[in-house]
C-alpha cells in the first residue's frame, strides 16, 4: 500500500522548469507565477508534498549544525510529530539537507535517508525537531518509503512536486498515480536547464502510459492538464 500520488509541475513551453529564466508574457512574471502554482497546490489539498534535495534547499536554508556529542540516534525511524495535518517530505540520500528547525514551508519535515547518513546528522536533525527515516541502501527506495509514510504518518495523498530526476524516478518505479501540467506560455531557450522529467537511464519510456483525463485554460493563457498515469512493470 502506498499513498495516492499527484505530480504536480509547472513548465514552460520548452518543458523546463526554472521560472526566473523564461521569456516574459502577459501576467507572467516570477512571482505571478509562483502565485498561480500555490493557488493549484492547495486546490488539492495533499497530506504532504514530497521533493528532492535541491528543490527542498529553497525550503531548508539551515547550515551544518551537528551536536557536539551526536550519541546514538534512533534508526531507521525518527517521528519528531504526527497527527500533523500537511507534511513536507525531502529526499536526501546523502544527508545534506540543514534545517534549523521542526518545519519546510510552515509544514513539519520528514527527510528520507540513505543507509550512509552518519549519526551526527541523524541527531542534528532530531535536534531541530525533524522526522527521519533511514533506507537499507545508500540510494533511497521510494516504494519502501511511501508505504512508510501512509503507515507512520497517516499520509494518504501526497504532492510530488520535483525536481525533475525525482519525478523520473517516480515515474519509472510505478509510484505516481496522476501527472497534472500548468504549462506556460513562455519560453527558456537555453540549453543545460532542468527539465520537468529527467528520467537518465530508468527506461521509463516503455513502461509509463499518460491518458488526459481533463485540461483547463487558466488566467493568462496558463493551460493545466491532468494526466492519469499507467505504468506497467520493470
Amino acid at each position: 500500500m502506498k499513498p495516492h500520488v499527484i505530480c504536480l509541475m509547472m513548465s514552460s513551453l520548452d518543458g523546463r522548469v526554472e521560472v526566473s529564466r523564461w521569456s516574459p508574457s502577459k501576467g507572467g512574471d516570477e512571482d505571478q507565477r509562483g502565485a498561480l502554482y500555490e493557488a493549484t497546490h492547495a486546490k488539492l489539498d495533499g497530506d504532504a508534498w514530497i521533493c528532492g534535495r535541491e528543490t527542498m534547499e529553497e525550503f531548508a536554508k539551515g547550515l551544518p549544525h551537528p551536536p557536539a556529542d551526536p550519541g546514538v540516534p534512533q534508526r531507521p525511524l525518527h517521528v519528531a510529530r504526527s497527527g500533523a495535518s500537511r507534511y513536507a517530505v525531502g529526499v536526501d540520500s546523502g544527508g545534506k539537507l540543514h534545517f534549523g528547525g521542526p518545519t519546510a514551508n510552515g509544514d513539519p519535515a520528514i527527510v528520507l535517508l540513505g543507509s550512509d547518513v552518519t549519526d551526527a546528522h541523524l541527531a542534528e536533525l532530531a535536534a531541530d525537531g525533524v522526522s527521519y527515516f533511514v533506507g537499507d541502501a545508500p540510494h533511497v527506495d521510494l516504494a519502501v518509503c511511501l508505504a512508510m509514510l501512509q503507515r507512520e504518518f497517516g499520509i494518504e495523498h501526497l504532492l510530488l512536486e520535483g525536481g525533475g530526476g525525482l519525478v523520473g524516478s517516480m515515474l519509472a518505479a510505478g509510484l505516481v498515480d496522476e501527472f497534472h501540467l500548468l504549462l506556460c506560455p513562455a519560453v527558456d531557450g537555453t540549453t543545460g536547464g532542468r527539465s520537468i522529467i529527467e528520467a537518465g537511464e530508468t527506461g521509463l519510456v516503455d513502461r509509463v502510459t499518460l491518458s488526459l483525463t481533463s485540461h483547463e485554460l487558466l488566467d493568462d493563457g496558463v493551460l493545466l492538464m491532468r494526466y492519469a498515469v499507467r505504468s506497467r512493470p520493470a
